[in-house]
């Protein structure tokens, strides 16, 4: 019985946050995702580094199931991404954040705790508010907020529900060094707890915090590891000099 009991929970650690194997996808004549696959592991913080139009967002759509690709498959936390989504495991914070700047910070909280269902919405937004720093601005009408303040509370909107998987697509535009130091600190301690996370990025010292990269370029991955990996793999210097390797071909 302890031998089964110790592989079920040796099964569970190795199931995979989540997975996409040869999805493609395609607007018009543009082909955003070429039969790109990755495999996250549970309460790993993966980041997704490429320049703009190499697919990052278009991946990140497919696994908050706002589209659909036309090919390969994807499996969010051991379930297709609607599914997850409609649990509330999944918590999504875009690029341009989706607020509403004629609400306050805390009747955007309320609005998007209603959406998700959200038991105890006091105290899941008082606590939320906490670790995002903003307990003292939850009054303030979001369009007086500078945008630094704004990421933060879109950073709350995406934790208010405790979801198991949080996709972050540059979730550090225009904030400020120390504010992006706090806002990876507690990405860390997420991470610690077993939430999965995959951050998009294209700046190069900030991809180096996470646990494994994935370097996209045109809809495929080019190559996955840490960002020490990658740089000892291609013999360079930094984790830019790597990419820029590996976007030219093998090393």
């Amino acid at each position: 019985m302890s031998q089964q009991v110790s592989a079920q929970a040796s099964r569970a650690v190795e199931a995979p946050g989540l997975e996409a194997r040869d999805v493609r996808k395609r607007f018009g004549r543009v082909e955003a995702l070429r039969g790109l696959t990755l495999r996250v592991r549970t309460g790993e913080i993966y980041g997704l580094v490429g320049p703009n139009g190499s697919g990052k967002t278009t991946l990140i759509r497919c696994l908050a199931g706002l589209i659909r690709p036309d090919a390969g498959a994807i499996a969010v936390l051991g379930t297709d991404p609607r599914t997850a989504v409609g649990a509330g495991r999944v918590g999504y914070m875009t690029q341009a954040a989706a607020l509403y700047g004629e609400l306050s910070v805390e009747e955007n909280l309320r609005f998007f705790a209603a959406l998700a269902g959200v038991d105890d919405v006091a105290r899941r937004i008082e606590a939320t508010l906490r670790t995002v720093e903003l307990l003292d601005r939850r009054r303030s009408v979001l369009a007086t907020l500078s945008g630094g303040l704004r990421q933060r509370l879109s950073l709350a909107a995406a934790l208010l529900h405790d979801p198991a998987l949080l996709l972050l697509d540059e979730p550090t535009v225009g904030v400020d060094p120390a504010l992006r130091r706090d806002f990876w600190a507690h990405f860390r301690s997420l991470a610690s707890r077993g939430v999965t996370i995959l951050v998009s990025s294209h700046v190069m010292d900030e991809a180096a915090r996470c646990d494994r990269l994935g370097l996209i370029s045109e809809g495929r991955v080019l190559a996955e590891g840490s960002a020490g990996d990658l740089v000892a793999r291609t013999g360079t210097s930094d984790l830019e000099s790597a990419f820029l390797a590996l976007s030219e071909g093998p090393s």
